[in-house]
């Protein structure tokens, strides 16, 4: 490709964001639509402010609001530490919910796009790898123990019959009440993460207490828990404890 021909390329890009930028006048703010979609396939907005020492852009808040709705909350330290990565990557900084970003008019075209870019990355979050995701669960669950005054131990690992180690999340040690309660989190409960559950502890019950008892702590804020997977829990002796209806097993837990 010869260097007119890039040239070209550029310009034809430059073209085409012009084109797809709309600009609305609200009040004593600009609105303006970009090309660029989120997850939901809405284009992303931002908003325009003067102040006194020149811009403000910001996204009213959209990006943050709208990842909480959805059950992704910024509310400990390792979800502020990513949020804050990125933000510190591209300057932006968090005002209550919104973005925001300070600009003069000679330097807001980078300004804008940083803001842009900072909202794709932390709309993006939603999105993240199944071991973050599963990560975030288990914090869940530690942040619910800790609110009821449930003591406990996290992860455990303990060896098998077979010779295999096993790591469970929690472990409530034995009280006068209730025997000992070995804790594993499900994030994503499928077939295989169940049955990865059900090895370890018919592997590990072998050696424990006879009194000790399993609880899958299931996540279903994203998919029904289906019958089966119940069933199968049930038929090892794992009592399945559904997120939703977490604060029925409180008095069971805390005992």
């Amino acid at each position: 490709m010869s260097v007119l021909d890039c040239y070209q390329l550029v310009e034809t890009y430059a073209h085409w964001l012009k084109e797809k930028v709309k600009v609305k006048k609200i009040g004593d703010t600009c609105e303006l639509t970009t090309p660029f979609v989120d997850r939901h396939n809405d284009y992303l907005q931002l908003y325009i402010k003067a102040t006194p020492s020149g811009l403000l852009l910001t996204d009213d808040g959209y990006i943050i609001r709208d990842l909480e709705i959805s059950g992704l909350e910024f509310n400990t330290e390792r979800r502020k530490n990513e949020l804050n990565t990125i933000l510190n990557g591209f300057g932006v900084k968090l005002h209550g919910d919104c973005l925001e970003v300070e600009a003069r008019p000679d330097n807001f075209p980078q300004k804008k796009h940083n803001l842009l870019q900072a909202m794709l990355a932390i709309n993006d979050l939603f999105v993240l790898t199944p071991t973050k995701v599963a990560s975030f669960f288990k914090e869940n669950v530690e942040r619910f123990l800790s609110l009821h005054d449930i003591r406990f131990t996290k992860d455990i690992n303990f060896i098998g019959k077979s010779g295999f180690n096993h790591h469970f999340d929690f472990v409530i040690p034995l009280s006068k009440k209730e025997p000992e309660r070995i804790l594993k989190a499900i994030n994503n409960p499928t077939k295989n993460n169940v049955s990865a559950m059900i090895f370890s502890w018919d592997d590990t019950r072998k050696i424990r207490s006879e009194n000790s008892i399993a609880l899958a702590i299931l996540n279903d804020q994203d998919k029904e828990i289906t019958t089966d997977t119940l069933h199968a829990l049930k038929a090892y002796e794992i009592e399945p404890m559904v997120w939703s209806k977490r604060e029925g097993y409180i008095e069971k837990l805390v005992a």
